[in-house]
């Protein structure tokens, strides 16, 4: 049942969902388009030149991204995440950050990019009212970085993507790395060694299997005990506590207080007991779990001209039935022989 709270902001209302987890957090995809082939997520042999993206028409703008924000932030959301794709690759992407900077109730609102064109777009963004960003670099290795990233370039600009975003305050900077087996895990080290002191924070992801497209095997996650006793063995590390409820990274400090390090350990051990996510795709559709195969439609109201009340009960209804767990159920829908479910793509979701 939804419960009326007061905030410096007026009036909200708590939402939670069938299994008590409130609407905290919303992330949206803003474009289908990258600038990456990332094997992972838009493999280049599917991807390629010819490949149609979705016009433009169908794109939510940034008008109808603001009203639903402000329709989210209603029912209780405070943290907005701009995501792809790769978002910088949205045109006038700061209009849209100033419109959603002014919604009353969003506390925090960031952005997550592969980095590329953050150079040139940090300052712009962060006088538009962005709080922080979220880099990708799954290696600071530039063979392994061209592999993993599909492309023929190293990382150089990343780096000066990461720096530009820190001068421009919007910090911490995360940088977050996805751990895949015989690809990557030898240079964890290495990539530890470069953020350190540096007051970034660099994240560890285990592998998942998001999309069908990344023919994801559970041999080729590294589990987050793995990753923490790599980087302990060299730097040592103490448990640190949550930010906040419902944190997905578990937070590691370095012992002679040269920063942290955080592990997103979804398959090994899942969270989805404080999950508070939800999805708005490219084209409008509420998604509730990052692993789901379908979403609800919110473009076709809002262009038809549905009343702001009942985008809230549309909303408001999705969210109240909600029991998804998937990550908690992987293991035993995997033992069970259920195959390979349709999932949503990466791109579409924004991770």
């Amino acid at each position: 049942m939804s419960q009326a709270r007061h905030t410096t902001d007026g009036p909200r209302v708590d939402t939670p969902d069938a299994l008590g987890r409130p609407l905290r957090d919303l992330r949206i995809s803003v474009t289908d388009r990258c600038n990456f082939r990332c094997p992972y997520c838009m493999p280049a042999e599917i991807y390629g030149e010819n490949y149609r993206f979705l016009p433009r028409p169908e794109l939510l703008t940034f008008e109808e991204i603001e009203r639903l924000a402000r329709v989210f932030a209603e029912l209780g959301t405070e943290k907005i995440r701009i995501t792809g794709g790769e978002p910088l690759l949205r045109h006038e992407l700061p209009r849209l950050i100033e419109r959603l900077a002014a919604v009353p109730g969003i506390r925090d609102l960031t952005l997550t990019t592969n980095g590329f064109l953050l150079a040139q777009q940090a300052r712009a963004l962060a006088d538009a009212g962005l709080h922080r960003v979220t880099v990708s670099l799954d290696s600071d290795d530039p063979e392994t970085f061209r592999r993993m990233s599909g492309r023929t370039f190293g990382p150089e600009r990343v780096f000066e993507g990461i720096e530009a975003a820190a001068a421009a305050g919007l910090t911490p900077v995360k940088i977050n790395c996805v751990v895949q087996r015989g690809v990557n895990d030898d240079g964890l080290v290495a990539l530890a060694e470069r953020f350190r002191g540096t007051g970034h924070v660099l994240r560890f992801i285990e592998y998942m299997d998001v999309g069908t497209l990344n023919h994801w095997k559970l041999d080729e996650v590294v589990g987050a005990e793995e990753i923490v006793k790599r980087i302990d063995a060299v730097w040592p590390l103490e448990r640190v506590e949550a930010n906040y409820p419902g944190e997905v990274a578990r937070r590691w400090a370095y012992r002679d207080g040269e920063g942290e390090i955080g592990v997103i350990a979804s398959v090994t051990a899942p969270f989805c007991g404080g999950c508070t996510r939800a999805r708005l795709t490219i084209e409008g559709r509420l998604v509730t779990c990052l692993f789901a195969a379908d979403g609800v439609d919110l473009r076709g109201p809002l262009r038809e001209g549905a009343s702001d009340d009942a985008l809230r009960e549309i909303v408001g209804g999705v969210w109240t039935r909600r029991t998804d767990r998937y990550s908690e159920e992987r293991a035993r829908l995997r033992e069970g022989g259920a195959g390979e479910r349709r999932k949503i793509e990466m791109y579409q979701l924004g991770g």
